[in-house]
């Protein structure tokens, strides 16, 4: 049996809790509680998160391994970089962070997902993240082309990590950029790991890895106490960030 959170206690059992790779939720660690933005953010600073769907209680998770991009291995495939080339010159074509965060939600949780029926970012699962961009620890990183929202991602910044969450896209690699964009961001803050929670091939085609929780709650350890980044603009000289030849007439 996994333990049932208290309310008013705000507290998590230890991560070694959770239910292992023999178990049929790997990675489960405990139920109930609250979607306060302190859990929350006590949660991810301890690499725990919630997921949960329709009709079930609060449920919360720490994986082993865990899914990580360290920005200095993000893959910039050679379409991509063409892709980015012709974003950035073209005037229609703009980065924007945190001008339309319900919107980024409710577009990732509308999208479509391999293997998911539904979604688990219910509507009580975005009013919180949504009261957590208002104390400034949620962004959404957005696509933009000719004044449409086409394409972005959400995640959760606490000191030197970001946790990401979820994106989606409208037009193709739409959701590459907006990812291109955070890396461009994580470089210029000296943000060196962007949670990613779980492998799937698409994550792993960007250059992210598995890594133990071990080794994943020691970076946590490091980084999150540090403090958090102020300016979260995108400019497009940090194109140059990524790629030195991506903005360049």
């Amino acid at each position: 049996m996994i333990p049932w959170l208290d309310e008013r206690d705000l507290d998590f059992p230890p991560t070694s809790m959770a239910l292992g790779p023999e178990s049929d939720a790997p990675g489960l660690l405990a139920a109930g509680g609250d979607l306060s933005p302190e859990r929350l953010k006590l949660a991810y600073s301890r690499g725990i998160f919630p997921w949960y769907g329709e009709g079930q209680p609060i449920l919360w998770w720490s994986t082993d391994p865990r899914m990580v991009l360290q920005v200095d291995e993000f893959k910039l495939s050679r379409s991509l970089r063409k892709t980015l080339q012709h974003f950035a010159l073209d005037a229609a074509c703009e980065i924007r962070v945190d001008s339309a965060t319900p919107a980024v939600l409710a577009a990732c949780a509308s999208s479509p997902r391999e293997g998911q029926n539904g979604t688990w970012i219910l509507p009580e699962m975005q009013a919180a993240y949504l009261r957590l961009a208002g104390e400034g620890v949620l962004h959404s990183i957005e696509t933009w082309v000719g004044g449409e929202l086409v394409g972005g991602l959400y995640g959760i910044n606490l000191g030197l990590m970001f946790y990401g969450e979820s994106m989606f896209m409208r037009r193709t690699d739409a959701s590459k950029i907006a990812l291109a964009a955070l890396v461009c961001l994580c470089r210029r803050h000296g943000i060196r790991w962007i949670d990613c929670q779980q492998n799937t091939g698409h994550l792993a085609s960007l250059g992210a890895h598995e890594r133990p929780r071990a080794e994943f709650e020691a970076h946590l350890a490091r980084s999150v106490g540090q403090v958090s980044p102020a300016d979260w603009r995108f400019r497009p000289a940090d194109w140059a960030l990524l790629d030195a030849r991506i903005g360049a007439a």
